[in-house]
């Protein structure tokens, strides 16, 4: 009973600290609210002696909540059909950045790791960090042999922090998904999952230095882009230490002007190397906010921190390819009969009647430029349609539509007037035609039918035959055991599980839960 209680009262603690800044008036409002999440809020409200005339700082309150909930806030920044065109707005200012942690104690975490003094790695390190985040903070330094570096460590104490976090939001996701419902359909306790997986990787620095080595591979032909070198020698899982960038931000258009570079020709660039990275490799930089890129002297534009990295499988990358290509074209009848065959619509749905929802929403998009466009209409529209069609949420594309967020953003900063659809269009089209043309279509063809003769013909097909064709989703990982509190059996269940189910849903609602491309 005890991890019960800890989870209920670390849910209310978070709860009682959205209330205090306003965050869960919409909870509140919002006619799907179910009744005893509603009750819960107006409790938490009151504990905390909020009206409902508070002003509504969402990003301060996830800032508030700590490490793990920043990370869920940024991410949630992409979703207004979850929390709102307003807070979806306000989080997208929820900047990663908290006080450094002491020197002495970043220096111990380095020679501790390496069993090492300081002095034996480093002849330069400057005890004032040049940015300190949830997850690590980052140093200017440079090598014995000479090299500048950037020295990336973390935070003494974030897996321990991460992973008691991440075990309530296991917890509640799985009271809440139990509820069924709508809640069941966005399926949060996959969604919490792969959010596991990538805080995973993001907490393992040498999972991150090895991301940063297979991108800059993937994109060494592609003019303009770079990936900094790792420094293999000074790089484990607490620490890792890469070629130190000197640049401008590419948020900062006066300094950007005052060099002399193109900002119309970056914002394409930008858009350009996120695509070539997402359909053509399969494999992107899923943390590309304005903190995270820098043009170099010559123009060069620049990423750092991997880690947090999308994957998408190549037919998966086919059926993204042909729905972009749809959306800008206006064929829509295909990119319906795409959804159906990736399985993300069910059967029983029209696919001319999903074509047509899929126009209403396309059509006000095409031929004008960002800067006419309302963001938050369009996803209104299109979740709107997920909720309609009976879609489930693909947790596995929720990376793909975060960062695309992202570019988009950086991109109409640069270049206020671009359009997106037209400069994805043409290198859209090609891939497309590469990928998906005749001569694509006869050596997959080939290349299939030789592995199957190394692989015994007639078995083979037999099997085939047998197995049904996968959607677009990959196979859902397994799912931790969770022991429910209305499943126990006693004394005190009862009201110990209406608290529980209230808590979860209540604090999930408020900001726990961001669903896929679609849905």
């Amino acid at each position: 009973m005890a991890h019960h209680i800890t989870h209920i009262r670390r849910l209310l603690g978070w709860g009682i600290t959205l209330a205090r800044h306003g965050a869960l008036i919409g909870i509140e409002n919002d006619a799907n609210t179910p009744p005893p999440v509603r009750r819960l809020v107006k409790l938490a409200r009151w504990i905390s002696l909020t009206g409902k005339g508070r002003s509504r700082d969402y990003a301060g309150a996830f800032r508030a909540i700590g490490p793990a909930a920043i990370k869920l806030g940024q991410t949630l920044a992409t979703r207004p059909d979850l929390v709102g065109p307003e807070p979806a707005a306000n989080l997208l200012k929820l900047q990663d950045r908290l006080p450094p942690v002491p020197f002495a104690l970043i220096r111990r975490e380095i020679e501790t790791t390496f069993e090492r003094p300081l002095e034996s790695l480093f002849s330069e390190f400057e005890e004032e960090p040049v940015g300190a985040a949830s997850v690590a903070q980052v140093h200017r330094a440079v090598t014995t042999d000479g090299r500048k570096v950037a020295v990336k460590v973390l935070r003494p104490g974030v897996r321990e922090k991460f992973a008691a976090d991440i075990a309530t939001y296991e917890w509640a996701a799985a009271h809440l998904e139990s509820l069924g419902g709508e809640a069941s359909r966005l399926r949060p306790r996959m969604v919490i999952a792969n959010f596991k997986r990538w805080t995973l990787r993001e907490l393992d620095l040498r999972r991150e230095a090895a991301s940063a080595s297979e991108l800059a591979e993937q994109m060494h032909a592609f003019h303009g882009y770079r990936v900094p070198s790792i420094d293999w020698d000074r790089t484990n899982g607490r620490v890792m230490t890469l070629d130190w960038i000197d640049g401008i931000k590419i948020s900062d258009n006066a300094a950007i002007d005052a060099a002399g570079h193109d900002r119309k020709a970056l914002a394409s660039r930008l858009v350009l190397a996120f695509l070539n990275q997402a359909i053509s490799g399969g494999f992107f930089h899923a943390d590309m906010h304005q903190g995270n890129l820098f043009i170099e002297a010559d123009g060069t534009i620049t990423a750092i921190d991997f880690g947090i990295m999308g994957r998408i499988d190549r037919r998966a990358r086919q059926w993204l390819a042909e729905i972009l290509y749809g959306l800008t074209t206006g064929n829509y009848t295909r990119v319906a009969e795409i959804h159906f065959e990736a399985q993300y619509v069910p059967s029983y749905h029209s696919v001319a009647e999903f074509a047509t929802a899929l126009r209403a929403v396309g059509e006000p998009m095409r031929g004008k430029p960002v800067s006419e466009l309302s963001v938050g209409q369009m996803l209104d529209g299109l979740f709107a349609i997920t909720r309609d069609f009976d879609m489930q949420t693909q947790p596995h594309l929720l990376l793909l539509q975060k960062t695309m967020v992202m570019v988009e953003g950086i991109a109409t900063q640069l270049d206020p007037s671009i359009n997106m659809w037209e400069v994805a269009a043409p290198y859209v089209r090609d891939w497309i035609r590469d990928e998906l043309g005749p001569e694509a279509a006869i050596a997959d063809r080939i290349r299939e039918n030789v592995k199957t003769l190394l692989r015994l013909p007639d078995l083979v097909r037999r099997i085939d035959e047998r197995v049904p064709v996968k959607g677009g989703a990959p196979e859902d990982p397994p799912l931790p055991p969770m022991d429910l509190i209305w499943e126990r059996r006693g004394k005190g269940a009862g009201w110990l599980g209406y608290i529980g189910a209230a808590a979860a849903g209540a604090a999930l609602t408020a900001g726990t839960f961001a669903a896929g491309l679609w849905g």
